[in-house]
């Protein structure tokens, strides 16, 4: 087996991966923050009357809350276009690694944020046009000396043809 000898460093986890951490982290929190012996002194004459049924209804309550934010936070990445879009960003920043200039950022002056990303482009606009330019100009001038000579020619075949004439009369 070939290789560099050393095993492949481990690969940053994705955003998405990242986000479903982050919302797996938040339902557990959600769930310990709303614990059994919460619920049960919130509800705690109930609790005394019938502890099976309490313990019941909140694993029922916890269950359906669960699935509910599952549900909902898989819709907004559904609607959302969230693991294209995470996959994208990361495919982003992984391709930005080898820039070695920085990243352009806005300097907060609206005016030269857009002086700085349109004069380029303009300089660039200009210098092709002065290129058409030049190219239309040469072809105008092989043009104009083309209508020139075929005037010349006129000339001649005028010339030629009095000149003819009058040898015949």
């Amino acid at each position: 087996a070939g290789g560099d000898g050393g095993p492949p460093a481990p690969a940053a986890p994705g955003r998405a991966q990242v986000f479903s951490t982050v919302v797996d982290t938040f339902l557990e929190k959600l769930v310990a923050a709303g614990s059994y012996q919460r619920f049960a002194n919130c509800y705690r004459c109930f609790y005394k009357l019938q502890p099976e049924m309490t313990r019941s209804i909140y694993d029922q309550f916890i269950s359906q809350l669960q699935t509910s934010i599952k549900e909902e936070i898989q819709e907004v990445k559904n609607e959302g276009n969230l693991e294209v879009l995470f996959n994208s960003l990361d495919k982003i920043v992984e391709e930005a690694k080898n820039q070695e200039e920085p990243a352009w950022r806005p300097s907060g002056i609206p005016e030269e944020d857009v002086r700085s990303a349109m004069v380029p482009y303009l300089l660039k606009h200009r210098s092709y046009l002065r290129k058409v330019l030049k190219e239309k100009e040469e072809e105008n001038r092989k043009v104009a000396e083309s209508v020139l000579a075929g005037r010349d020619r006129i000339a001649e075949l005028q010339q030629l043809i009095q000149a003819r004439k009058h040898a015949w009369q």
